[in-house]
């Protein structure tokens, strides 16, 4: 089979250039898959960082130069920050254009970006299931998509062409693509992603108030599983707050229950049942063998952490 080479868009304009942006402009500049990329950032440090790598073919402070022309539009800040840039950005866009966005709730975007979008323009909401903890234009890299999902959630009615052609776009970007209803998209979001975080930010929380007791023990005695949690707690504040605001519903009913399946852990515990806690952690292995199997994480020992070349 021939792998196409064309362009998917003629520009493609990145209202956020952090992580997930910088790492969308290297990704199309490796795949060719657009002819003009723009980038967007009201922070000069960030903008005058990203000339400095060079991932863009034009970089603004403002959002109509941006925008203009822009086959592609992509909304990659905060959540929290979606609606007043697309009530800002309503009247730049181009005939027949499309929407799209890298956030990780999908009916707040639908919520907040609808009533800003004018008829000539395709909405369709995006989720890339992909990142690290670290943040910035300097953070971004190509292969960060590479055999990742990215999920595509547009509301009713949308253009089937526009869908196809951003589908397109994001396989050539090295993902996998799942269309998918929007409501069941932070559902599903909740318990993989949202809900893991929140235990991470609460138990480092947890230790960081224990640290000023045990004078420095608990990071100088990190374990594995703990040192795991801070990586994940690492992760940008400013996106998280808005992640957890925007799905509060459904991140509420997975927390419910998994404080009921906690109690039933607890009890086991407490009463020494040794049967229980053995059958969960069987399962629960399962699942880390599923996930490796299906191509999401590596089987090498200590999760890749090897020793250090000289």
């Amino acid at each position: 089979m021939t792998i196409d080479s064309k362009p998917v868009f003629g520009k493609v304009a990145l209202i956020g250039i952090g992580l997930i942006g910088s790492s969308m402009a290297h990704g199309i500049k490796r795949g060719g898959l657009a002819a003009h990329v723009a980038g967007y950032a009201n922070d000069p440090n960030v903008l005058e960082k990203a000339r400095h790598i060079g991932f863009a073919d034009s970089l603004h402070d403002t959002l109509e130069p941006a925008v203009r022309d822009a086959d592609l539009v992509v909304l990659a800040t905060p959540v929290g920050a979606f609606g007043p840039l697309a009530k800002a950005m309503s009247a730049h866009f181009k005939h027949g254009a499309i929407l799209s966005d890298v956030g990780s709730v999908k009916t707040a975007v639908v919520r907040d970006v609808g009533p800003f979008v004018p008829d000539h323009v395709h909405l369709i909401p995006a989720h890339p299931i992909a990142g690290t903890e670290q943040s910035g234009p300097e953070a971004g890299f190509a292969e960060l998509f590479d055999g990742r999902w990215c999920i595509l959630t547009p509301p009713p009615g949308v253009d089937a062409a526009a869908i196809a052609t951003l589908k397109t776009f994001w396989q050539r970007m090295g993902s996998q693509v799942e269309i998918m209803d929007p409501k069941h998209h932070d559902l599903v979001l909740a318990i993989t992603s949202h809900v893991p975080h929140l235990i991470a930010y609460n138990i480092v929380g947890t230790a960081a108030d224990l640290e000023t007791v045990t004078e420095s023990e608990v990071i100088k005695y990190s374990a594995g599983g703990f040192r795991d949690f801070t990586r994940i707690a690492a992760s940008d504040p400013t996106m998280w707050r808005d992640v957890f605001l925007n799905n509060r519903e459904a991140v509420l009913e997975m927390l419910t229950r998994f404080n009921e399946d906690l109690s039933l852990l607890q009890r086991a515990i407490r009463w020494g049942d040794g049967d229980m806690l053995f059958n969960l952690f069987t399962r629960t292995r399962a699942i880390r063998r599923s996930i490796i199997d299906a191509g999401q994480d590596s089987a090498e020992p200590n999760f890749g952490r090897g020793k250090k070349k000289p």
